[in-house]
């Protein structure tokens, strides 16, 4: 078998090619919910997905942006302002005192590109505030710590804004998170915001940072979509928004892996597979037999750290292969011939023309 280009892994422009895909797919699984499921359903997904992500993420990353020392209500805004930025998401970060901290995000909203936020409900993105925001205050040991929400973007507004806040008596559940849409935030002076640690954050790192803030979105939701709705039903809403937005993805996909869209039939396509196990920081080789390309990716990226997930999460990513060969070649069968949550140490798929 011949191995994939080796620098892929490395390359900032395939690395934001996948990024981007992943980006694309978080955004397509709240629409799709929002609109197959409505937005209750949508709410409650989201919710449980920041939540799960606060409480993975949050506290573990402290120490590595710099954190620690800060009074809470600016450590929660600043963990915000810098684990976004890293990401490559436009936020901003304006402290008032040491009880109150605010942070913002302007239009464009990274989770929704273009017209997508014309489709989110609000309840969506209040959503987002109650699974992590409103969880600040009780994971960092502070129940006097809460959330003012003054501006939501679906709402028309100028971005989401809010504020942390330390009160002085600590909050029932209920009061973590507040509404308050007349309030203002300052000016944003990006000299007086938190930077990242000195020589801790070089150009490659926060390229593979990048992609690694859009996959863990997924890695994240696929599985609460079988958890919350079955995975009959749940996997087929991770499928169905998978193959939608990889179909929609495919050319800029190939473009940032420096390939040619659309050409070369299967053997084109098994190139394109490799590159994207590359890219996710999976090893792969390709090769032909009997007619057929096949593909053998060693490891499976989005999967680390699943506990024992339902087959529905590798089917409903696997969405994602079949949206990008049915823009690449209508006519090509792409076969599963292993896959790890089965047990095999690795993904091989057959990619053959079917006429």
């Amino acid at each position: 078998m011949t191995a994939a280009r080796p620098n892929y892994g490395e390359d900032a422009t395939a690395l934001a090619a996948t990024a981007e895909l992943y980006h694309l797919f978080q955004t397509g699984l709240m629409l799709t919910l929002s609109l197959k499921r409505g937005p209750r359903d949508a709410a409650d997904w989201t919710r449980a997905l920041f939540r799960r992500q606060h409480q993975t993420k949050f506290l573990s990353s402290f120490e590595k942006l710099g954190l620690t020392g800060l009074p809470d209500a600016q450590a929660a805004a600043a963990y915000h302002y810098l684990s976004n930025r890293v990401g490559g998401v436009d936020v901003e970060y304006m402290a008032e005192t040491a009880k109150k901290a605010w942070v913002r995000f302007p239009p464009p909203r990274w989770i929704y590109p273009g017209a997508s936020i014309c489709g989110i409900p609000s309840e969506v993105s209040r959503a987002m505030l109650e699974g992590w925001y409103a969880e600040n205050g009780p994971s960092l040991g502070n129940p006097n710590l809460g959330f003012v929400c003054t501006a939501q973007t679906p709402d028309g507004q100028h971005g989401l804004a809010g504020y942390f806040l330390e009160h002085d008596r600590p909050l029932a559940p209920d009061e973590r998170l507040r509404f308050s849409p007349g309030e203002t935030p300052p000016r944003f002076d990006p000299a007086a915001a938190p930077v990242l640690p000195a020589g801790d954050w070089p150009a490659a790192r926060l390229a593979k940072a990048g992609r690694n803030y859009a996959m863990e979105y997924v890695r994240t939701g696929l599985p609460l979509l079988t958890e919350l709705f079955g995975p009959s039903d749940g996997g087929h809403l991770g499928r169905h928004t998978a193959r939608l937005v990889s179909a929609q993805g495919y050319r800029d996909l190939a473009a940032g892996y420096g390939l040619p869209a659309s050409q070369d039939g299967a053997e084109g396509f098994a190139r394109l597979l490799a590159a994207m196990a590359a890219a996710e920081g999976d090893a792969a080789e390709i090769a032909a037999e009997a007619g057929a390309w096949h593909v053998r990716r060693t490891g499976w990226r989005l999967g680390r750290g699943m506990s024992a997930p339902h087959p529905a999460v590798f089917e409903a990513w696997g969405g994602l292969i079949e949206g990008l060969a049915a823009s690449h070649d209508r006519f090509l069968a792409v076969e599963v011939l292993a896959r790890p949550d089965y047990g095999d140490a690795h993904i091989e798929w057959r990619i053959r023309a079917v006429r």
